[in-house]
């Protein structure tokens, strides 16, 4: 890998234009702000010491949310797990009204399923570039989002028998 030249403005707009998402990525992997933003300037501080040269925009951002994926999930082995996650920190992590109730119930999948998923509803991918990005093959990626699916449903129909029965015993 060959390093650039990074002047301080190009460091600025690239830490403007992407710290959300690498945060976003980074917190779904770890259910902890405080863990999501260790990884966010690991995966910068990683991108100003290895970066290679990028043929494009979308090359460099698949790079930067590669990185992230691999230092979040290295974190995972090194740091204790916190069992459970502060919804509220989400809220603030740049997530659109619309999709906040998507991202809540990918919080809730195992870690392999949370990026793709991630990567699919929230960010937008198609399928073939998360494979890219994730280094797996495409009928890896549709199995983890067809797993994810299956799971969120089972979760969906927990939730709404849970409600079914309070409100029956309210009755």
């Amino acid at each position: 890998m060959q390093k650039q030249n990074k002047t301080e403005e190009e460091i600025r707009e690239l830490v403007s234009k992407y710290s959300s998402l690498i945060f976003r990525i980074s917190y779904c992997i770890l259910c902890n702000s405080a863990d999501a933003e260790d990884a966010v300037q690991e995966t910068f501080l990683r991108y100003l010491t290895k970066a290679p040269e990028f043929t494009s925009e979308e090359h460099r951002k698949a790079w930067l949310i590669k990185v992230s994926a691999n230092v979040s999930k290295n974190m995972l082995m090194f740091r204790l797990r916190r069992e459970t996650v502060n919804l509220e920190d989400v809220e603030d992590i740049g997530i659109d009204e619309r999709d906040y109730e998507t991202f809540e119930l990918i919080m809730s999948l195992p870690a392999k399923h949370k990026i793709v998923m991630t990567l699919y509803y929230v960010e937008g991918y198609k399928s073939k570039e998360i494979a890219e990005i994730i280094g797996i093959s495409e009928e890896a990626v549709r199995k983890r989002l067809q797993k994810g699916r299956e799971l969120l449903k089972n979760e969906i129909e927990k939730e709404r028998l849970t409600c079914l029965n309070e409100k029956s015993e309210n009755i």
